[in-house]
């Protein structure tokens, strides 16, 4: 008897793939709706909030405010996130003078008109030697500057794809300090940021112990599906580990493994980054036989969900991805890619009535898109007009790079339409100054789906 069940086992996995090919929609059974198969693409594809960022470091109201020539050239190149970091070493002792202020605006509003966003960090020192201090200002002075900045933050938060904590230490990375040696005082500045940055975007601190301790989180209470994109402390506190993958414990950003399997299981809901900062066993592409230690920068992204790192640090870790030949995938999978796998429709739909859309998406990327984002369905007539829109009731930022999601929407059709119209998926930014710019809008994965000018995708034409 166990003889011929192996039998019968094995004969059913010499004909899996063959019905796969016999059948295209396997696995997914939708009788009766119409199939559609779309292609998808290897293309580096310049998608809002992820990617690979290029880093500007602005230090006084007369350094040079960055140019759209600038942001224009990294677009071309896949880029559209780009690290400011503002320097208020000047203003260590006194409030921000007007005029930096009004630089600080004319760089948000540069990222607005160009189509690009940014990490977010304000800091006091660029070194940690005795001739770099002050390196940060006093809590107070600290906080009356969030205070000052706070309506900046209010009003340009569309352009902030996430905020750095900053402030402490040297380069704002919390380490070298002069003035934050206990954890309330550190709080404080968190706690300040969290109430000047609006709720729809996160916090990144600089290691998983800064949020466990500031808040008394534990590493057996993470966050949930149930629990992420809510506008609590635990929801919006993230992480950017700014020495990636540099050793053993990434130059102290882990205490130990219990650290970091906090950050993986949190790493689906709350956005992950940073930078590398030098050559180790630990940055190949791949693993390595002589160090077990080390997954490899694919492996780790993806446990980590990564959505951005810095391209032009650490460049000896860069030309390493380059020459082992991974460059291009980190490029493509850093943050979401998502992929339309298979359409099916409502066979012969009819103007007035009810209308069947199932889409099958799949994330090729590290991480699913973190912060909020629009979903609908569009009705376009031949001349391009809008006849009919219809949010979805899926949020993309769960759809997870590891298994296809389902999205299944009935509507009704608008009554007394007739000719040929276009349905198209719309994934645009919520925020009102950005909804209609379409660099602003998420591009699929796929080929010949994508319409530049509206940032809208393909899925099918019908005839009514």
């Amino acid at each position: 008897m166990k003889s011929f069940s192996r039998h019968i086992l094995t004969l059913c996995a010499a004909l899996l793939p063959l019905a796969f090919a016999c059948n295209p929609d396997a696995p997914y059974n939708y009788p009766g709706l119409k199939s559609v198969s779309y292609q998808g693409t290897d293309a580096v594809i310049a998608n809002p909030e992820r990617g690979f960022y290029s880093a500007a470091e602005i230090y006084s109201a007369t350094h040079p405010v960055i140019s759209s020539v600038s942001l224009t050239a990294n677009r071309k190149q896949g880029r559209t996130i780009f690290l400011l970091e503002f320097h208020l070493t000047d203003y260590v002792n006194s409030d921000i003078a007007e005029d930096y202020l009004t630089l600080i605006r004319k760089d948000f509003q540069t990222l607005r008109d160009c189509g690009a966003k940014c990490i977010l960090r304000f800091c006091y020192s660029n070194g940690f030697d005795e001739k770099d201090k002050p390196w940060d200002a006093t809590p107070t002075q600290a906080l009356s500057h969030i205070a000052q900045l706070k309506p900046i933050l209010q009003e340009y938060y569309d352009v902030i794809m996430v905020v750095q904590a900053g402030f402490i230490g040297s380069w704002g990375e919390w380490y070298y300090t002069e003035n934050y040696k206990d954890t309330p005082t550190r709080k404080l500045i968190v706690d300040a940021l969290l109430d000047a940055v609006p709720a729809e975007r996160q916090i990144s601190l600089r290691t998983p112990a800064f949020k466990m301790q500031l808040y008394g989180f534990s590493a057996s209470d993470t966050l949930t599906r149930e629990t992420a994109h809510q506008a609590t402390i635990k929801a919006r506190l993230g992480g950017h580990n700014d020495c990636y993958l540099a050793t053993s414990n990434d130059q102290g950003t882990f205490s130990g493994s219990k650290d970091r399997k906090y950050w993986e299981a949190e790493s689906p809901f709350v956005i992950m980054g940073g930078e590398t900062c030098g050559v180790s066993a630990f940055c190949h592409c791949e693993p390595q036989a002589d160090n077990a230690k080390a997954r490899g920068v694919l492996a780790d992204m993806a446990a980590n969900h990564y959505t951005y790192i810095n391209q032009g640090y650490h460049p000896g870790v860069i030309s390493r991805w380059k020459s082992e030949g991974c460059f291009e995938d980190l490029q493509r999978r850093l943050g979401y890619r998502y992929v339309l796998e298979k359409g099916f429709f409502t066979k012969t739909p009819k103007a007035g009535e009810d209308f069947r859309s199932v889409l099958i998406i799949r994330n090729d990327g590290f991480a699913p898109a973190m912060n909020p984002r629009d979903a609908e369905l569009i009705l376009t007539d031949a001349s391009g007009k809008e006849v009919g829109t219809w949010p979805l009731e899926s949020d993309p930022r769960y759809w997870m790079p590891e298994e296809p999601t389902t999205v299944d929407q009935t509507f009704a059709l608008p009554s007394g339409l007739s000719g040929e119209y276009t349905l198209w998926l719309n994934l645009p930014d919520p925020c009102s100054n950005l909804r209609g710019n379409p660099f602003y809008s998420i591009r699929l994965a796929n080929e010949g789906v994508w319409d530049e000018n509206t940032g809208y995708n393909k899925l099918l034409t019908i005839t009514l």
